[in-house]
């Protein structure tokens, strides 16, 4: 899969960030995770640490680094960024303690139980955006019927 930006935005509109998709997930850095889930970026590293420390996950498995082009003074300066899976962005947010993080395990569970209790789940905005995804969605559950 080709190196792709999505934009997540929250229900009120308050949050936006840019998310990559590669390698079949999304992939924030440490600023980005402390934007998402309302606390400091120490807050994310400690938790990261104490995460690769306990062997939850591993490291190397679950962070990638990325060339970032950032506006120094009048200079643009290319930089390689760590960002972080999807494994490690859940594994985060189970610990931090913030509204944000608590809404973030919600959604989480809610997606999770749908997706276990009807086999699959769906992304709505997503879906209606693109008719073509839509047609081979459905193709796949004719398939699968």
């Amino acid at each position: 899969m080709a190196n792709q930006v999505e934009v997540f935005q929250n229900e009120d509109g308050s949050l936006q960030l840019a998310v990559q998709v590669q390698q079949e997930s999304i992939w924030l850095s440490q600023s980005q995770l402390a934007e998402l889930f309302k606390t400091s970026t120490d807050n994310i590293s400690l938790h990261l640490k104490n995460i690769y420390q306990s062997g939850e996950l591993d490291e190397n498995a679950t962070t990638e680094d990325y060339s970032v082009v950032r506006q120094e003074g009048k200079r643009q300066v290319k930089r390689k960024l760590k960002h972080y899976n999807l494994d490690a962005i859940i594994s985060v947010g189970y610990r931090v303690n913030s509204a944000q993080a608590t809404r973030f395990r919600q959604w989480a569970t809610k997606t999770l139980k749908q997706h276990l209790l009807k086999g699959y789940t769906l992304n709505q905005d997503r879906l209606t955006q693109n008719a073509n995804e839509l047609e081979k969605a459905l193709l796949r559950v004719k398939r699968a019927a």
